[in-house]
């Protein structure tokens, strides 16, 4: 039994699972991924999992795939990710690959996301769009040609840096007026701050429920993060000019709330000649499993683009 591994790295837990060659998720689970300034708990945790649930399958393990914060796919190591406790450059890939015995691929955790829309998702036949995951921050992947657009550094496609605001916000990244500050939960909630004047440390989930009941700070911190979100996809389509954009991630499923206005501002920004041109649809990837099947897809992507 041929099996893939995927590992999606976040700040507070870590997911990883066993998919099979149909893409069913065979085995799946959750670690902490804790605080040590170093990765090798996390990695050994995860390799023996992985090989014991192989090993029970009587299976062999074809390859791994990582989606992490602030990952280089050419260089298999996670750069400087501002929510890890693992500072500087850390050689991820290759410390897992030397537990599991088998090739391993890493990348941003948005590029895996938009490859798994690729393979799982409902963009199947499309060559050209734009995957955007709204959390936290806001994380994107874009595809041109039917392949992610890494970049010479590795790193293209970081839309939720892009600065709106010189001086504004401050951001993870320790620059100010990043548009994540702006377009994403942690951004709608910082506005409704704003808008309110408290100080609670409400979440995207309190203020969606206010919004379904009407109240108007809650209705305008929404208006405010669609018109921020909707100029920064107008600008991005001037760049790329995708088919489709998709949008994923917790504050993607406040629909009544997230899409009306942002494809009306989207629309508002956009040069003419694009007009009519571009999608914007809410992402097909089960929301629970979709950052073990981006991840995975990392491995059948790289093993069809580029062999390995």
């Amino acid at each position: 039994m041929e099996l893939w591994a995927g590992i999606d790295v976040g700040g507070t837990t870590t997911q990883v699972g066993l998919v099979d060659a149909s893409g069913r998720i065979v085995y799946k689970n959750t670690f902490l991924t804790g605080t040590s300034p170093e990765p090798h708990e996390l990695i050994r945790a995860l390799s023996v999992w992985i090989q014991a649930k192989v090993q029970g399958l009587k299976g062999r393990l074809m390859a791994c795939g990582i989606g992490a914060p602030n990952g280089n796919i050419w260089s298999g190591c996670i750069e400087h990710a501002p929510n890890l406790t693992w500072k500087g450059i850390v050689p991820f890939a290759e410390l897992t690959a030397a537990r599991l015995k088998c090739p391993v691929q890493l990348t941003n955790d948005a590029n895996a996301a938009a490859l798994g829309e690729m393979r799982f998702g409902s963009a199947g036949n499309k060559k050209e769009f734009l995957f955007i995951t709204l959390g936290t921050g806001l994380g994107s992947g874009i595809v041109t040609d039917g392949k992610i657009l890494y970049g010479h550094s590795g790193f293209a496609g970081e839309l939720g840096h892009v600065i709106m605001y010189p001086g504004g916000r401050d951001c993870g990244c320790g620059r100010k007026g990043c548009s994540e500050t702006y377009c994403s939960a942690t951004g709608l909630v910082r506005t409704y701050r704003e808008l309110t004047g408290e100080n609670e440390n409400h979440t995207s989930r309190f203020i969606y429920e206010k919004a379904r009941e009407g109240e108007a700070e809650a209705v305008e911190a929404f208006d405010i993060t669609c018109r921020h979100l909707g100029l920064l996809l107008a600008n991005s389509v001037a760049v790329t000019s995708p088919e489709c954009i998709y949008l994923f991630g917790g504050l993607s499923h406040a629909t009544e709330f997230i899409f009306p206005g942002t494809i009306k501002y989207f629309e508002e920004n956009l040069q003419q000649i694009f007009k009519g041109t571009v999608q914007i649809l809410p992402s097909a990837l089960p929301e629970h499993d979709a950052a073990i099947l981006g991840a995975v897809a990392l491995v059948h992507d790289f093993r069809e683009a580029y062999t390995l």
